[in-house]
Formats: C-alpha cells, structure tokens, sequence
C-alpha cells in the first residue's frame, strides 16, 4: 500500500463500501496509503500476501480462510497475482465467492509465466480496467466473456479540478522546480522506468527547432532505479539538454504540477493497461499526447482532447509537440472543455465505485440464486 494505480483502486473503493453500510477488510504487507484505508473507515490488515514464496503463499491460504470466517466474509475481491493464488485457494476452502480485478498488462512470453498470469482471470468475476485488458483476459487466457466487466480506472474529480487548486501551491511547486514564469512546460509524469519511454521525449525535444523558453519535466520515482536515472541524465548531457529537461523526482501534489504543464505527455513503449495519468491530465484541461497503444486508445480522442503517436518514434512525437505548444488561447480552452468532459463521461472514482459495488451486488445475487 505504498503508491500507484492499485493501491489507489483499493482505497476508494474500501471508503464507497463503508459510505454503503458494508464493512471493508483491507489485507495488505502495509504501507503509506493504510491510513488512507482506516481514514475512509476501513480496517487493514497485515499479511505477507505481497510475498512470492510458495510456502508462504500457502501459509497464506489459511490465514486468509481464517479471517473469512472470523469476520463473516461475503466477498473476496484480489488485485495482485501473488496474494490472487492464495485467495483463490481460500475463496474455495471457505466457499465464497472471489472478485479479481486484472490491472496489468503482464508479459506473458512463456507458458510459465501465462500460466501464473492466469490467476487473476479465474475470479467468479474479472474486472478488466479497460477495453484494451478485457480482449486480452479472454483471449489469451481464457476468461468467460460473460464474467468479465469492463470497469476503467476512476479520477477524483474533486482533486483534480483546476479550481480546487490553489495559486499557492502552483507557485510553491513552481519556486521547488525552478520554473520561469513565462516557460512552457512539456511534463511526462511516470515512474522512471525504460518501458515508460522517457528517452523517446527527450529525443523528440532534440528535434524541436524551437525551444526558446522550453522545460521539459520528467515527474516520476525512481523507486531506486540509479543506473537508469544515470542513463537519463547522460542521455540529457550527450544532447545538450540540460537547460531544458529536469528529472523532479517524486511529486505528492500531481494536480498542482498538472496546472504548470503547457502539454501532459506519456510515451510508453509498452501498452499501458489503463493510463491514470492521462485521464488525470485531461480532467485538470490539458492537451495530452499518448502512445498510440493499449487503453490510451480508449481515453485519448485524436485531435480532439489529445494526440496519439506511435509507439518509440521521437520524430512524430515532435510533431504533435509543435501543434500543442502552438495552441491558440481559444483552440486550448475548447480541448480542456472536451477533456473534462470526456473524462466526467467516463472516468471518474464515483463511476468505479458504483459500478465495482454492482459487481458485488450481482455475484452475492448469484450465490444466493445458487443456494436457494
């Protein structure tokens, strides 16, 4: 319970089944976000489930089973393929029924690796994250399409929202990056790692002939990944780039950081299952360039709240850069209205929990049918 799009899911959806009158159990190795779960009035558990150890994936079976039992469980619901294994295995011993929720896009390039993939797409119901995930769960592993639910990832529109956010901690995190005024800031927000694509845009900047007042920010943790950070900086110092892309580091205030952002880019190189930040950025009203793959497919409408590139390729990633950093004050502020909006439609943390707790709702709905 540290950080990232799954940890996230699971805080906000513990709060909407206490908000519901259910009581929501949080079983996790801990983390930063545990108080986030016991603030929205959930409980946390600690267990290893974060562990890869058979034996004490096992172990797990039984601690899992016995929490169960001791508190009346109705519903099992797993995000991760680990702690999945031992869940599946308990769901069955204590005959509850078991939601899994398939975040990734897991590589899967042999049959041991599928194999232990697979995990997440036995749940009595799958939800897949995006479009993108749904065709992958039943294609290449088997799901019954008539258990999978196709359930996006969820904004606070309450946190991002460029009027809930204040002048101060723009200019706080401003004063922190050492920005200009008047610079344009191009920003890839994505932990720093090789498949979010962070050399692909810092070639592209190369090729900008313009780059009078230009930043170019990479936000993101390195979550202890030096020699690539390494790598990076080389790659910025070969190019001659140093007065232009600054790696900030971590960042706790996104919205804030979205408000200084001329263009919100994110050039993975590998298939995004879902992109939170993308959806974020477009609900904060800025111009968003994506890798024409994966689920950006889904949340990005070409040139009207974004654009997509392919994948890897600086050059066309420089085009799109140019046609966003030239928007006219009006042509801008027609694509934020389109973004929020796109977003609201579809995207928000009230639409995932509603529609997670109506997947609850069914599956307890099935088991009673089947009891009767």
């Amino acid at each position: 319970m540290e950080t990232g799009g799954v940890e996230r899911g699971t805080v906000d959806i513990a709060q909407a089944l206490t908000n519901a009158g259910w009581n929501s159990l949080v079983a996790s190795s801990g983390g930063i976000m545990v108080r986030e779960v016991e603030r929205g009035g959930g409980k946390h558990i600690s267990l290893p489930v974060d562990s890869k150890n058979p034996l004490v994936m096992t172990r797990n079976i039984g601690r899992i089973a016995r929490l169960v039992l001791h508190y009346d469980v109705d519903i099992l619901h797993v995000r991760s393929r680990a702690p999945a294994w031992s869940t599946l295995a308990a769901a069955r011993r204590t005959n509850v029924p078991i939601v899994t929720t398939f975040h990734g896009n897991y590589g899967a390039s042999n049959t041991v690796k599928r194999w232990y993939n697979s995990v997440m797409a036995r749940g009595d119901r799958v939800i897949a994250i995006s479009e993108f995930i749904s065709e992958q769960i039943c294609s290449r592993y088997g799901a019954d399409p008539a258990k999978v639910r196709t359930i996006p990832r969820g904004v606070d529109m309450g946190l991002f929202d460029p009027a809930a956010v204040s002048a101060q901690r723009v200019i706080q995190l401003a004063e922190q990056w050492r920005l200009p005024d008047d610079a344009r800031v191009v920003m890839l927000p994505g932990r720093l790692t090789r498949w979010k694509g962070q050399r692909v845009l810092i070639e592209a900047i190369a090729l900008l002939e313009d780059r009078t007042g230009l930043r170019c920010i990479l936000v993101g943790s390195d979550q202890g990944r030096t020699g690539y950070v390494h790598d990076l900086e080389k790659e910025i110092a070969r190019r001659n780039l140093q007065d232009i892309v600054q790696i900030a580091g971590d960042c706790r205030d996104m919205a804030a950081a979205f408000m200084l952002a001329d263009v919100v880019v994110s050039t993975s190189v590998e298939a995004e299952a879902f992109g939170r930040v993308i959806a974020e950025a477009q609900a904060m009203g800025r111009p968003v360039i994506a890798t024409d793959h994966g689920a950006a497919r889904e949340t990005v409408a070409e040139k009207k709240t974004g654009w997509l590139v392919p994948p890897g390729n600086a050059s066309a990633l420089a085009v799109a850069l140019r046609e966003a950093l030239s928007l006219d004050a009006p042509t801008r502020e027609a694509l934020a209205k389109r973004a929020n909006e796109n977003v609201r439609g579809g995207y928000t943390k009230e639409l995932m929990c509603d529609r997670t707790l109506a997947v609850y709702e069914e599956v307890l709905a099935e088991k009673q049918g089947g009891n009767a």
